[in-house]
């Protein structure tokens, strides 16, 4: 085996990196702490035309039970770093959502409050324009640093085509750094609707058990897909260490070593119950990563 750059690293479980807790071995895995790091990672990658993956704190995440072959990125130092100005805050893009929270609240800045209920960090928060309680990214969003193999750039929130848990940032593109906008307010007052919506959230979401988060999108209409799954019958559904959340029918719990192969087939088993009962096709929300596929209900 050639050398590997400096904080390269080999054969990595991505099971220790995820939520969910499944999924086989990374190729390579690598936690840059500065812009230059990364992006003589990403060049060395390209150069062995090693596929790109950022996986940030491994929720929405479903790696494969085979693995990744390629190269898997994780934010820190520097590129998670959180400063707070006046009118809002300049954010590393593995800096944790949560974190991004209290750190604004603290300020007395309020607009981003309902981050708090979003596992994960800023960069996979603008790729997929995560959104809770009436709420997504890109209301607060200004502008991000994006880096690839060529270079880094600068875009506005604009051009980033941010819709319904979709944004036009294609793999390979990372999120390095994010400008949020956001407005005064009583530090108090956000303390208390952060509580007010961590409590909701522990209400009605599995907390302690192992999941990657919600794993369909809300399709259109009046029902959630939560609901729909409920009226399915699915909750406490099992295959294999895996089952459907009892709490909330749009959660997969992991509760006795589950592979991902169990949690791909619950998620064709809720989608055909969904299409045959309700004749709805649920879209998963989840990402998944390698050679993993969720085939048509």
């Amino acid at each position: 085996m050639s050398t590997l750059p400096a904080g390269v690293l080999a054969d990595v479980p991505l099971s220790r990196y995820t939520t969910i807790g499944t999924g086989g071995l990374a190729q390579y895995l690598a936690e840059p702490t500065e812009e230059s790091a990364l992006l003589a990672m990403l060049r060395w990658a390209e150069e062995r035309n090693l596929t790109i993956a950022v996986i940030g704190l491994g929720s929405n995440l479903l790696p494969a039970d085979s693995g990744f072959a390629g190269l898997v990125l994780r934010l820190d130092g520097a590129l998670a770093a959180i400063d707070v100005n006046d009118a809002g805050a300049t954010v590393g893009g593995g800096a944790a959502l949560a974190a991004v929270v209290r750190k604004v609240g603290d300020a007395g800045l309020a607009g981003f409050e309902f981050a708090c209920a979003i596992p994960g960090t800023i960069g996979g928060a603008v790729r997929m324009n995560a959104g809770a309680y009436g709420q997504e990214l890109k209301d607060t969003l200004v502008s991000v640093t994006i880096c690839s193999a060529t270079g880094s750039r600068r875009a506005r929130v604009d051009e980033l085509e941010l819709t319904y848990r979709h944004s036009n940032l294609r793999p390979g593109e990372i999120v390095t750094q994010a400008e949020l906008s956001l407005a005064p307010g009583d530090p108090a007052a956000i303390k208390a609707l952060v509580r007010d919506y961590q409590d909701r959230r522990s209400a009605a979401q599995p907390r302690k058990a192992r999941t990657f988060g919600s794993v369909f999108k809300n399709p259109p209409g009046e029902q959630t897909s939560g609901q729909i799954l409920e009226a399915c019958g699915l909750k406490g559904y099992t295959v294999g260490g895996a089952r459907i959340s009892e709490k909330h029918a749009n959660f997969i719990e992991n509760f006795a070593e589950a592979t991902s192969a169990d949690v791909v087939a619950l998620m064709i088993e809720a989608r055909r119950r969904a299409r045959e009962q309700y004749g709805v096709e649920l879209e998963h929300e989840v990402q998944t990563l390698g050679e993993i596929v969720i085939p048509p209900a």
